[in-house]
């Protein structure tokens, strides 16, 4: 039976280390334990767990407003906790949101919604929520939460692009970037876009550089043969790659050291270990050390 329903789908970012550093046995107790906890607060908010999935949480709500609520008090709730955890037990979370038509058969659910909300739980960044469009209509006005839109954003399995807002749920953050309009027609936006769907520019000190995205993959790094050059002895030879991966533009990290990248209005950096993230907007990105280092040589970014 066909119903229309709000999906959500968190994901802990970072398990794969953990079972890396504590061994299967610690590791899958605390990722059994993190797992759990979601679960319970997603059924404390009005919302129903559909299963656990590994590292993840499928849960549905009748209501996008409650899940909305529901998505900010767990990341608020969940930034408390890790605060707590020893450092070998950092797992934020990673949540995707979307509005649509499921079909629940027993007690499981299928469909478009939930593939798209799995989808931008993979997409996003650690601490991050992605929401479709439809998922923030008449959503509630929350203290110091705001909607701000990425962009259509195209995924995996589905014909035409998801029309996608990250939501700022950090309290006291505030940005000219914020938005919390309902959602419009964005197609016009992209109009003067590539075939492949669009270009990113770095720049560096005095250095500018665009790349479209059928010239992708390029490499950043401080070796001579790389596609962009960051001339600094905490930078790698091969730091990270961009990539062209379902419409999105992916940093890469392949350092020894990470890499930050902090968004234009975006509340929290993120740091990439070997992991990955979707770059949108505008924004910056720290080779080898934390934008708290004055010295830290820094790419800036802008996705058109």
């Amino acid at each position: 039976m066909a119903v229309h329903s709000t999906v959500v789908f968190a994901d802990l970012f970072g398990s794969t280390g953990v079972f890396e550093s504590l061994g299967n046995v610690k590791a899958t107790e605390a990722v059994t334990q993190a797992t759990n906890w979601v679960a319970e607060k997603i059924t404390a908010n009005g919302g129903k767990v559909v299963k656990l999935l590994g590292d993840g949480v499928l849960a549905t709500f009748k209501k996008s407003s409650e899940a909305i609520a529901a998505v900010v008090d767990i990341q608020r709730s969940h930034q408390s906790r890790l605060a707590t955890l020893p450092p070998q037990l950092y797992m934020p979370l990673r949540i995707g949101v979307v509005r649509g038509d499921v079909i629940l058969v027993d007690d499981d659910c299928y469909g478009d919604a939930v593939n798209t909300a799995s989808r931008l739980s993979e997409l996003t960044g650690p601490h991050q929520i992605w929401v479709n469009d439809k998922a923030i209509e008449n959503s509630p006005k929350l203290n110091d939460v705001h909607f701000r839109f990425l962009g259509p954003i195209a995924i995996r399995g589905r014909s035409e692009p998801c029309n996608v807002y990250q939501i700022e749920w950090q309290e006291d953050e505030n940005s000219d970037y914020f938005t919390i309009q309902a959602p419009t027609n964005h197609a016009t936006e992209r109009a003067d876009l590539d075939a492949l769907g669009g270009q990113i520019s770095l720049s560096f000190n005095e250095h500018h550089q665009a790349f479209q995205a059928f010239e992708l993959p390029i490499h950043i790094g401080r070796f001579r043969q790389v596609d962009f050059i960051v001339n600094d002895p905490r930078v790698s030879r091969t730091h990270a790659s961009i990539v062209w991966r379902n419409g999105s533009f992916m940093l890469v990290d392949e350092s020894s050291y990470g890499s930050w990248v902090r968004f234009a209005g975006s509340g929290a950096d993120l740091m990439l270990r070997r992991d990955e993230c979707v770059l949108h907007g505008q924004g910056q990105i720290a080779l080898g050390t934390s934008f708290s280092d004055p010295s830290a040589p820094i790419v800036s970014f802008v996705v058109r």
